[in-house]
């Protein structure tokens, strides 16, 4: 059968790469000239990649990683040392290492914990250990019963030292959700922990050897394609046409440059765009279904992206760092941790600012300003002087991934919905991983999976779409 799928980020490829496995005619309709979504990047005047975020990946990607292993792409990914690197504000150009040892979890993690004295003291340990039980003990379920605190109240709950808050959660909060414990979904990071916890190599942090776009998209395309699918950029959604039942007529994708609109007639329907992008595209009779009722609960966070190109090296370090600071979530010099962008003699900073709501109405050059002078506190023997700056980029994203406050998980729907023709994809939709890379992924192979259950088609569901979700692809340590 054939598929029209609205939105050619990771959900969209993903659901497409499945649907052909499943031996179904995907056709990707994406709006803008490049795919990816809030994985996208294009090249500059100079040639330079501008991405649209820092993106890291994790052992506890499992899905990412069976679909990297399906395309024959895994060697893509450049795994770092089992460390996470925290920077301590408080003690300028300092940095803090929670190293992990190659031993069975939750004793890697726990041990990399209490070998670190640089954040915690030994009581503050303790009683963080303590607090953490019962996500431990009780599972998932209890996780997800904890999205009706926020993470800042779930953890006073719990007694947990408000050091603890201040040296961890604020940088794991802004690196998870781009927001601050205060406003976080308990069940978020307990989520992330409860992933670390029970998988070895579960904080275990790869980049990709490239631009998204090249490395990881395109051998996306290259196997939809191979098999008789269709990708299409430049084709924006202008409107969700129904029948009289209330289904799904056709997709009509509007004509750019004096084009007249074109149908996209199929026999199933995928948004695979952003929830308020859906939620503007919505046709008038399905907003009094309580189904996409619930979808006014959900929406984007803002997020900015920065990057920075210096005229000499800043750092060696080949690792994703957390910032602890009030401007910057993650931040990672990609002329060490990235191969193509690869310089010995240059550094080219990548940083994310979050929370960004406060910033990205601000003028560019204001954002850039504001950037150099955080760094000024992370290298101080460099910035201002000696190093000094090449270029700088901003891309601004209004509506990122859905903002992760208490109560958000009721809200987040099935990809299967009340019209029969018409299925969402996108990692807002109820999935384990959340807002992410492998939640994108996940949903995808959600929405594949619903569809051929749907409309089964004349050639056997492959043993991926089937397999186990919450099972590894591959060991982490040895890709």
């Amino acid at each position: 059968m054939r598929v029209a799928i609205a939105g050619g980020g990771l959900a969209g490829l993903s659901c497409a790469k499945y649907l052909v496995d499943a031996g179904h005619t995907p056709l990707i309709l994406e709006r803008d000239s490049v795919l990816g979504g809030l994985v996208a990047a294009w090249k500059d005047e100079d040639g330079d990649w501008i991405e649209t975020g820092l993106h890291a990946f994790f052992g506890a990607y499992p899905n990412m990683l069976q679909l990297l292993q399906e395309l024959g792409i895994e060697e893509r990914l450049q795994w770092k040392a089992h460390t996470l690197i925290f920077n301590q504000p408080e003690k300028p150009g300092t940095l803090s290492r929670f190293d992990v040892p190659d031993i069975p979890a939750p004793f890697n993690v726990i041990l990399s914990i209490l070998r670190n004295n640089d954040m915690l003291t030994w009581s503050q340990k303790i009683r963080f250990a303590i607090g953490l039980l019962p996500a431990i003990v009780r599972g998932q379920q209890y996780v997800e019963d904890m999205d009706r605190y926020s993470l800042l109240e779930w953890l006073r709950h719990q007694g947990i030292d408000e050091q603890v808050n201040t040296d961890i959660f604020i940088a794991a909060s802004k690196a998870l959700t781009f927001i601050n414990p205060d406003e976080v979904s308990a069940t978020i990071p307990l989520t992330a922990l409860n992933r670390f916890l029970r998988e070895r190599y579960g904080s275990k942090i790869a980049f990709l050897d490239g631009a998204p776009p090249e490395r990881l998209c395109q051998p996306i395309v290259d196997y939809v394609t191979a098999l008789g699918g269709e990708v299409r950029i430049n084709a924006p959604l202008k409107q969700i046409v129904l029948n009289a039942d209330g289904t799904v007529n056709h997709f009509l994708i509007r004509g750019l440059k004096d084009a007249p609109d074109t149908e996209i007639v199929a026999d199933a329907y995928v948004s695979a765009m952003s929830v308020d992008a859906l939620k503007l595209m919505m046709p008038e009779p399905w907003k009094s279904l309580a189904y996409f009722q619930q979808l006014a609960g959900l929406e984007g966070v803002p997020v900015i992206n920065v990057q920075i190109w210096f005229d000499r090296k800043l750092t060696d370090v080949d690792q994703l760092l957390f910032s602890r600071s009030a401007l910057l979530s993650v931040y990672a010099d990609m002329s060490n941790t990235c191969r193509e962008y690869a310089d010995p003699d240059r550094s080219m900073l990548e940083l994310v600012l979050a929370p960004a709501q406060d910033w990205i109405g601000q003028s560019e050059e204001a954002i850039i300003a504001a950037t150099l002078q955080e760094l000024t506190r992370l290298f101080p023997d460099q910035i201002p002087h000696p190093a000094q700056v090449l270029k700088a980029k901003v891309v601004k994203t209004p509506r990122s991934v859905y903002k992760a406050t208490p109560g958000r998980q009721q809200h987040r729907p099935q990809q299967t919905t009340p019209i029969t023709n018409f299925f969402l994809s996108g990692s807002y939709t109820m999935q384990p991983y959340l807002g992410s890379m492998e939640g994108a992924v996940l949903s995808g192979k959600l929405t594949a999976q619903a569809i051929t259950l749907a409309n089964p088609a004349p050639s056997a569901v492959t043993q991926a779409l089937n397999s186990p979700l919450s099972q590894p692809a591959t060991n982490a340590a040895t890709v």
